[in-house]
């Protein structure tokens, strides 16, 4: 497998990289598309355009070299306080992005999933994703979840509602539930906590993402804007992923 691996590796990281230390899921927290096209005197969906854009080979590098699932901030709750214009302009490049990539993504065994209430989104954009789900489901290879008006307070709060739903019908007991069960009521309940999870644009803090799943994430924080973020930034997270000592609480 791995000579697959270094096909997409610049030769700078092939030794580095350690194949039995590859992250199972990695999450990132895409960041500085704004940035990146006021740097350029461009309006800023003009940097969303171009964050898209980075995603092809993100994607395309993470599905080569093993890793399992990616998880991509896509849209949070908060991000409907941005200006109509914007909002609606993030909802159409994800139909075009999907419409344009899901054919190849398909193709090379990738799976398309969502976390979040996407029942806000406007109905073009929910179909276009149930279309891209149900095209992939059967796929067997990297699982990509888009995080579509997706915000961890909220989804904790509602993992707790419908907890106490069950528990006032008496199909669950205070004393069924623990971490696990809990999980089991959040939107990742089917897929692993992240090992590693990615910032970019040199902001470092977690605005509202995984917060139950990324207890014992590494983080890895980058000044490069997303629309910049290339492979070999990628594989250099996972070379420093890989020199860290996990020790989740222990000795």
């Amino acid at each position: 497998m791995f000579k697959k691996i270094k096909k997409s590796i610049s030769r700078d990281y092939i030794k580095e990289i350690d194949e039995e230390n590859i992250p199972r899921h990695v999450a990132i927290i895409m960041d500085g598309n704004g940035r990146w096209a006021r740097k350029r005197n461009l309006p800023r969906i003009a940097g969303h355009k171009a964050g898209v854009e980075a995603l092809r080979d993100i994607i395309k590098s993470s599905s080569n070299i093993g890793i399992q699932y990616l998880t991509l901030y896509a849209f949070s709750t908060e991000n409907w306080n941005r200006p109509e214009e914007e909002v609606n302009g993030l909802m159409d490049l994800l139909v075009l992005y999907l419409r344009k990539e899901i054919k190849e993504l398909h193709k090379n065994n990738v799976r398309i999933n969502t976390i979040g209430d996407i029942n806000r989104l406007p109905m073009k954009t929910i179909n276009e994703i149930e279309k891209a789900i149900l095209m992939t489901k059967g796929n067997t290879g990297l699982t990509v979840n888009i995080a579509l008006n997706y915000g961890a307070k909220a989804e904790i709060l509602n993992a707790v509602k419908n907890i106490c739903k069950k528990v006032g019908e008496n199909t669950l007991t205070i004393d069924d539930i623990d971490e696990k069960a809990f999980s089991q009521y959040l939107y990742t309940d089917t897929i692993p906590d992240p090992d590693l999870l990615i910032r970019t644009s040199g902001e470092q803090r977690i605005s509202n993402f995984l917060l139950w799943q990324i207890a014992y994430s590494e983080l890895w924080f980058t000044e490069v804007y997303w629309p910049d973020f290339k492979p070999d930034h990628l594989f250099e997270a996972i070379i420093e992923f890989g020199q860290r000592q996990r020790r989740f609480g222990g000795l």
